[in-house]
């Protein structure tokens, strides 16, 4: 299960477990948090990850984090990169909710 440490996946991994399914929850690690002055509250930030091993502890299922940035600083960042240098204003958050993260996700933590 696919989680971001906010409710909807949590919702989502504690249903299932209260379903009898066999969950295990994933999140990825999208960039170097060191690099950044306060990285605790950054999008899909530490935590973020800490509410999804939070939750994932209380569930009683297993959680793994993935390392993803170079995907996705290639496919999100370089993007927003390469837009703002053309003098355009893009939104990372819009690239990452869409086809990116799901392909990153499934390249990167599902081969």
């Amino acid at each position: 299960m696919a989680m971001s440490g906010g409710v909807d996946s949590s919702v989502a991994a504690a249903l299932l477990v209260e379903q009898g399914h066999d969950v295990v929850g994933v999140t990825m690690k999208t960039f170097c948090y060191s690099e950044t002055p306060d990285h605790s509250k950054t999008c899909c930030g530490l935590d973020g990850i800490s509410d999804a091993k939070r939750v994932t502890s209380a569930l009683g299922i297993p959680h793994y984090v993935f390392d993803v940035e170079e995907a996705f600083d290639r496919d999100v960042i370089d993007d927003f990169v390469t837009q703002y240098a053309e003098g355009k204003t893009p939104n990372p958050c819009v690239r990452c909710k869409g086809t990116p993260s799901f392909e990153i996700f499934c390249l990167e933590v599902a081969p």
